[in-house]
């Protein structure tokens, strides 16, 4: 199973960026797959995440209007679209996966996912 993010970047605030999760030998249909973020210095934090089945999503309060997280089963992608980036967006980003559906009231915390990946770094600067 693997997991790997790409189409991190370097973009001026208000710019956009699409992040993509490749989904390798891992069922999309029974996984919750996530986009987490750790900057330096600071813990990681989930940003999204999207269900199987119902497709149901949680974005952290700072993304919401801002970034819109989707998925291709038939693809085996989850992407995360970025728009109006600012200076509290930069990081590494990550998607790992947790087996089974999770609350989109409360998300569990980071521990609990698995298969994280490299990350792909995401740079806010004018």
């Amino acid at each position: 199973v693997q997991l790997v993010e790409s189409g991190g970047g370097s973009v001026q605030p208000g710019g956009s960026l699409r992040l993509s999760c490749a989904v390798q030998r891992l069922p999309l249909d029974f996984y919750s797959i996530g986009w987490f973020r750790q900057a330096p210095g600071k813990e990681r934090e989930g940003v999204s995440f999207i269900n199987p089945g119902d497709r149901s999503t949680f974005y952290t309060d700072s993304v919401k209007g801002r970034f819109t997280i989707s998925k291709d089963d038939g693809k085996g992608t989850v992407d995360l679209k970025m728009n109006n980036l600012n200076p509290e967006d930069p990081a590494i980003y990550s998607c790992p996966a947790h087996p089974g559906g999770v609350s989109v009231s409360w998300p569990p915390p980071s521990h609990e996912y698995d298969f994280w990946g490299q990350g792909t770094q995401v740079t806010v600067s004018s």
